[in-house]
């Protein structure tokens, strides 16, 4: 098996894991900006442990090159953790995921001008139909409900645009382990949420119940210590247009997820704008003409 094949397996694995993510955030009874840190610290723990494990010492003089980007993007990825749980507390799992998941219309858009990849007719076509898809999702041209509390809408595609940067940093991060590329974001990502908390959280009316605790644990190790190191360590050999649309699995994980164990409704015009969503996706990564190397 090649390293771009490798890499694609491993970036699929990644986007199965956080598809669960919404689930396990509906049983953690503490707020999101907690969450955020809390799933911060202990990814970089985990990773640290890794590293020990394996005898090996960060590379400090890697770490110091990149070390702009990686504090940069480790900040938008705490922030993008806190919007993406609080659209998580304001709507359905399946549209707070789906307008997630509209990165990668950012990102198709954005990498022609910051990162020189061309975009191609077809993918142009495919960002309009999941921009439709995304204005069916909202409700905008339909009724009002849970599903598209507007408040949990702005804070999923605030997400999205985070996400969006944080994958086009990632791509300019070079000469660099996946392992000490992750552990310095997911330690910016927790550290850019201490003086949010301290601004906005009530420590005293704090409840730490144990299957919250211990689902902190699972959100920590699985969906960001591991995930992300299988998440970030595809960068370096798929296109920033491949990742991001690769993503889809992500959402449509959640929604099955979300109706099968949560029963959250989704209305028939909905479920047509995650078609719309879904299926350009899927055609925005096949083939047409010469194969093109990654």
């Amino acid at each position: 098996m090649n390293e771009t094949n490798k890499a694609r397996i491993g970036l699929i694995s990644a986007m199965l894991i956080f598809g669960t993510i919404g689930i396990f955030r509906r049983y953690i009874l503490l707020s999101s900006g907690m969450i955020a840190l809390a799933r911060g610290l202990v990814g970089t723990l985990f990773l640290l442990g890794v590293l020990a494990a394996k005898r090996q010492k960060p590379d400090g003089t890697a770490i110091k090159k990149n070390a702009a980007l990686l504090l940069l993007s480790g900040m938008l990825i705490g922030l993008n953790w806190a919007l993406l749980f609080e659209a998580y507390n304001y709507t359905t799992v399946a549209t707070a995921t789906l307008c997630y998941y509209m990165s990668p219309v950012f990102v198709v858009l954005l990498s022609p001008l910051l990162l020189k990849e061309r975009i191609t007719g077809k993918k142009l076509l495919c960002v309009i139909v999941s921009l439709f898809g995304m204005l069916l999702v909202s409700g905008i041209l339909t009724d009002t409900g849970e599903a598209r509390d507007f408040r949990g809408i702005l804070f999923g595609l605030g997400a999205a645009l985070l996400y969006a940067s944080v994958v086009l940093l990632n791509k300019k991060i070079t000469a660099i382990s996946t392992y000490d590329k992750t552990m310095v974001q997911l330690a910016a990502a927790a550290a850019v949420m201490i003086p949010y908390l301290c601004l906005t959280e009530d420590f005293s009316i704090m409840v730490w119940q144990p299957v919250s605790v211990i689902l902190l644990l699972v959100v920590g190790i699985l969906h960001t210590g591991i995930a992300y190191a299988l998440y970030f360590g595809s960068f370096e050999r798929l296109s920033a247009q491949t990742v991001a649309i690769f993503g889809y699995i992500d959402p449509v994980v959640a929604v099955l997820l979300s109706a099968l164990f949560l029963r959250e409704p989704m209305s028939l015009t909905a479920g047509i704008g995650a078609v719309f969503i879904l299926l350009s996706a899927v055609v925005s990564e096949l083939p047409s003409g010469k194969p093109k190397s990654e």
